[in-house]
């Protein structure tokens, strides 16, 4: 018993550190973007890249690695993914042109796709069902305070060590999990043992997906751009006409046809991160470079937003596995869809505590939704599904991500063009963020009626 208690406590910790790791990076990242920018003398569309390439990468491999994890084991890849992800952090620190920069930042989410394919499948595995909504709380806690220390030591960081101290600093984050990982966690978590892998599967969604999500990102800025898109989709469209036909694919589409709970619930969660993702990166342009703060006051005024769902997400994960979580993720839905519209509204004039409150707003509602959604997601398949389940909602997360930097970036050409990102009238940068919260608005309003889809998950437990 003692044992098992020991497993589990330094099973969270390694986890919800792991799950710290991707929204440290991504919100401290966007406050060195200026920065970044002005070393490397290029545009406000490149310059998006260095976060959209990351997301993009980690979209891609998250399904194949989160299935590969249920075959071979969690753990290794896990641990794989740690190691890689650490390396990665140094490479993006060593960067000395954009070009590589983004290169690295495309490794480094790479081995990002190996730790969330895995982090939460883990967690779900080692502790009982009864507490998943309070670990899942924890564990997106965990997301959240990264999401909340991000702008506050990326934007000190910065500001007083330069960019690459952040890359620096996640490295030594990841070899920490890394050596806690092979020293405490003992034993291995397989759920689908002595299966086959479906390679093609694999090969066929992450070149898809990539092709995909670039060709939308750069319809302005390629005239290659229509054709790869168009490429990415054909391939897409043969990677779901092969796990059809697959009898142990990558993804079980069944999942989605016979779940409605599933399916709907990571339709919310897609909708949900497709609208909202971006809200850092934009802020954190419009603080500094419309509003003319430095990255470090634009760190702690951004901060407000995250500590609220820090401080909320435990709460709202325990109250899940009393609550039906369509009733808590909807009511967040719509507070964030609020808070979106509020924010389409933004000019250069916009008193500073305006926008703290509705970063407040949006705080709730990200709180509201997160955890019981992701324990709807969970307690509705099977254990041998653990794997692609937490894959899949994974991908979801990520992939409403990189649509969300994909909306920004094509914005951002439309309004910029190529020009540096210094260069910028302000009134352009103002009426480039104000188009994007509009068109987010109206999606996340959309995703008020996903949530509200999934049913009653507590009344088909208890049948």
């Amino acid at each position: 018993m003692e044992k098992d208690i020991r497993l589990r406590r330094y099973t969270l910790l390694v986890a919800t550190t792991a799950a710290f790791l991707t929204p440290f990076m991504g919100s401290a990242i966007n406050l060195a973007i200026p920065a970044i920018g002005r070393e490397f003398n290029c545009s406000a569309f490149v310059l998006s890249w260095v976060a959209t390439s990351y997301i993009l990468a980690s979209a891609a491999f998250l399904l194949p690695f989160g299935r590969l994890a249920d075959i071979v084991g969690r753990k290794k890849v896990f641990v794989s993914g740690i190691v890689f992800f650490c390396l990665a952090s140094l490479l993006c620190s060593l960067a000395r042109s954009i070009e590589a920069l983004i290169a690295f930042r495309v490794l480094q989410g790479i081995g990002s796709a190996m730790i969330f394919g895995t982090g939460v499948a883990i967690l779900t595995s080692v502790f009982l069902p009864q507490e998943r909504g309070k670990v899942l709380g924890i564990n997106v806690a965990t997301v959240y305070a990264g999401l909340s220390l991000g702008p506050v030591l990326g934007g000190a960081m910065n500001h007083n060590l330069g960019w690459q101290s952040i890359f620096y600093f996640t490295a030594l984050i990841a070899a920490l999990v890394a050596f806690l990982t092979l020293s405490r966690l003992k034993g291995e978590w397989v759920g689908a043992r002595g299966e086959q892998y479906d390679f093609a599967g694999a090969f066929l969604y992450a070149t898809g997906f990539s092709a995909f999500m670039y060709g939308i990102s750069s319809l302005t800025a390629s005239v290659w751009s229509k054709y790869i898109f168009i490429f990415g989709a054909a391939l897409l469209a043969v990677f779901v006409w092969n796990e059809i036909r697959v009898p142990q694919p990558i993804l079980d589409l069944k999942l989605f046809t016979c779940n409605v709970t599933f399916a709907f619930s990571n339709l919310a969660a897609l909708i949900n991160y497709s609208a909202t993702f971006a809200l850092g990166f934009l802020l954190s342009v419009h603080l500094q470079e419309v509003m003319g703060y430095d990255s470090q006051a634009a760190g702690f005024i951004l901060l407000s937003q995250p500590v609220i769902m820090a401080a909320l997400s435990p709460f709202t994960g325990r109250l899940s596995d009393l609550v039906e979580p369509r009733v808590l993720a909807t009511s967040g839905m719509v507070l964030t869809t609020l808070g979106l519209f509020l924010f389409s509204f933004l000019t250069a004039a916009t008193p500073l505590w305006l926008v703290i409150a509705n970063l407040f707003i949006m705080g709730v509602g990200f709180a509201l939704f997160s955890s019981p959604n992701s324990n709807a997601v969970m307690g509705s398949v099977e254990k041998r599904f653990y794997g692609v389940a937490s894959s899949t909602l994974g991908t979801m997360r990520l992939t409403g991500q990189a649509i969300s930097m994909a909306v920004v970036t094509l914005i951002l050409a439309l309004y910029a063009g190529n020009i540096q990102l210094g260069e910028v009238p302000a009134e352009l940068l103002t009426k480039g963020s104000r188009t994007a919260f509009a068109v987010f608005a109206v999606i996340c309003f959309g995703g008020i009626f996903a949530s509200l889809a999934r049913g009653n998950v507590r009344e088909k437990a208890g049948r």
